[in-house]
């Protein structure tokens, strides 16, 4: 019978993170850049949300990766400087709780 793998092995997921794509406002720049974007043949910016027809000039999509690193390289080099990525978490009632009590 195989051993158990022990249970940092079991139990180890890729992170998640959160990508957002900010651009210039104005139209014809807006129209090139999420134009680019889904020319790009990244997987990711087709996937992409945005927001521009409510006036908020940014792409978001959520990928899972091994590290932030990992997150920037699915972008097309062109878009890695202007992307901000942000390491998603979730919280249990146990961890509020415990956060809660350090911040009485």
């Amino acid at each position: 019978m195989p051993r158990p793998l022990p249970r940092e092995y079991k139990f180890r997921a890729m992170a998640r993170f959160l990508i957002e794509l900010p651009h210039e406002a104005d139209g014809k720049t807006c129209a090139a850049f999420v134009k680019l974007a889904l020319k790009s043949g990244s997987h990711f910016l087709t996937q992409a949300d945005w927001g521009c027809k409510a006036g908020v000039h940014s792409g978001w999509v959520i990928i899972d990766a091994d590290s932030k690193e990992e997150a920037q390289m699915v972008l097309p080099p062109s878009f890695r400087t202007k992307a901000k990525i942000i390491a998603l978490n979730t919280f249990t009632l146990s961890d509020f709780d415990e956060a809660s009590g350090r911040h009485a």
